[in-house]
């Protein structure tokens, strides 16, 4: 929305651990899946923004069966296929892909297949146009699917996913995923003693392109601002919080709460209910360049969080409780996100619109942005299909996805302590595997076509 869009997106909450944590879990309905294996001297501005009343609750089809209280459902997740994958690949060619198992043989529903097709067709433009880093497709790959998708009748979703594409899997196939919502938080379009702004994106953030400057440094950009005739780092959270920025960025509103203005950040997207009650939404607009430092994982290791501590909840309440230690910790992450104000749904990576239950972040160096996805974990409500729709600054590497839920308490509740472990197959137009092996072999491929 990264939310998370663009950049941030999507980094998971439980992605502030380093190891997976423990976390409530909502039942699933459907089939499980089955065992297989200004100036810096300028005032900053105080003007009140136009207010969107939001009347949509965020809330999504509940295709995955999550309900409030939730309650721990495992499940038994598929094995990957053993292989034996290079050491930190750069891309999904170079982990190296192999077929996986029959789409008709994956435990799909048509639910979770009808809301995964509406957000590919979503998608579709996109595949279509963008350059696919993971090296695993090329636009017009994705056409003659694409073309199937607008046409294809109500209860025939399932079968629309089972003709078109085939089940790959990428390295290892050994999947991780985490969870991410759109929070709701308590502000204010004025300023109130204890508040904390929320800004929108500087006037002296600069973003440089490297590869415009060398071939070598292709895909890779960096953030920074103008000193003299200097391209430094730009300030980093502390900095930011003290001040250095006054006047430099318009301040969108005013968060009630820092702690969970931090956590929105974390997020990249959210929904500021304000005192009259109405909602001013907000998205992730850039970022300030540094490194995001997972906080949960540096008070694990410092010994501050007890055992059933390590939620998202479990943070927020020891923050809470430690407001000087908790800011200290915030600010061991020199990541910040800058805003901008959002009319409609919450858009991802892609610039368009994310589901909840349905788009997912993935690193675009292994997964290409559109996709469809099938995760097969330990966890029921986050097994089945999703779409890649999204990235997150800690969602790296193969196999590596974080699933959106939403808003609302249940979306809360789930996203806070997903950690969910299994197989991954990503859905790609038939013919992907055999294109990629005969490509060393000389050998051409004119495209897909349905599966009898």
């Amino acid at each position: 929305m990264r939310f998370r869009g663009a950049g941030l997106g999507g980094l998971g909450l439980s992605l502030l651990l380093s190891a997976c944590v423990g976390g409530v879990e909502p039942p699933r309905s459907g089939p499980a899946p089955v065992d297989r294996g200004g100036t810096a001297d300028r005032e900053p501005s105080r003007e009140p923004v136009r207010v969107h009343p939001s009347r949509d609750t965020g809330a999504s089809p509940n295709i995955r069966g999550i309900q409030m209280p939730a309650r721990i459902v495992g499940a038994v997740p598929m094995l990957p296929i053993p292989v034996v994958s290079p050491t930190a690949p750069t891309n999904a060619v170079a982990a190296g892909v192999i077929a996986g198992p029959p789409v008709a043989s994956l435990p799909i529903d048509e639910a979770q297949a009808q809301s995964a097709l509406s957000a590919f067709v979503t998608s579709c433009p996109s595949l279509m146009r963008r350059t696919d880093t993971s090296g695993l497709t090329r636009g017009a790959d994705w056409q003659p699917a694409c073309a199937a998708a607008a046409s294809v009748p109500r209860g025939g979703a399932r079968t629309f996913f089972t003709e078109w594409f085939e089940a790959v899997q990428v390295g290892d196939g050994k999947a991780f995923a985490t969870g991410y919502y759109e929070p709701e938080i308590a502000g204010s379009l004025e300023r109130r003693d204890g508040y904390a702004p929320i800004y929108g994106r500087p006037n002296d953030l600069i973003d440089v392109d490297l590869g415009a400057f060398s071939t070598s440094l292709k895909g890779k950009k960096i953030r920074g601002r103008v000193d003299s005739s200097n391209l430094v780092p730009y300030y980093d959270r502390t900095a930011i919080e003290q001040g250095a920025i006054s006047g430099r960025a318009p301040i969108l509103a005013w968060a009630r709460d820092p702690v969970e203005l931090f956590f929105l950040q974390i997020q990249g997207s959210g929904r500021l209910r304000l005192p009259d009650g109405e909602i001013l939404r907000i998205g992730y607009a850039t970022q300030n360049g540094r490194d995001y430092t997972g906080i949960g994982a540096l008070m694990k290791s410092r010994g501050l969080l007890q055992p059933g501590q390590t939620s998202m909840q479990g943070i927020v309440a020891w923050l809470h409780a430690h407001p000087a230690e908790g800011q200290a910790i915030m600010r061991e992450n020199k990541s910040f996100v800058f805003f901008r104000e959002l009319e409609g749904a919450p858009l991802g990576a892609l610039g368009l619109p994310v589901t909840g239950q349905v788009s997912a972040a993935a690193d675009v160096k292994f997964v290409p942005l559109g996709a469809p996805v099938f995760l097969s974990l330990d966890r029921q409500d986050a097994s089945g299909l999703w779409v890649a729709q999204d990235t997150g600054g800690a969602i790296k590497g193969s196999n590596r996805f974080d699933t959106f839920w939403g808003a609302g308490p249940a979306a809360e509740s789930t996203a806070g302590g997903m950690a969910g472990r299994g197989t991954a197959f990503l859905l790609l137009p038939i013919g992907t595997v055999q294109r990629l092996n005969g490509q060393a072999n000389g050998a051409q491929y004119g495209g897909p076509t349905p599966q009898p």
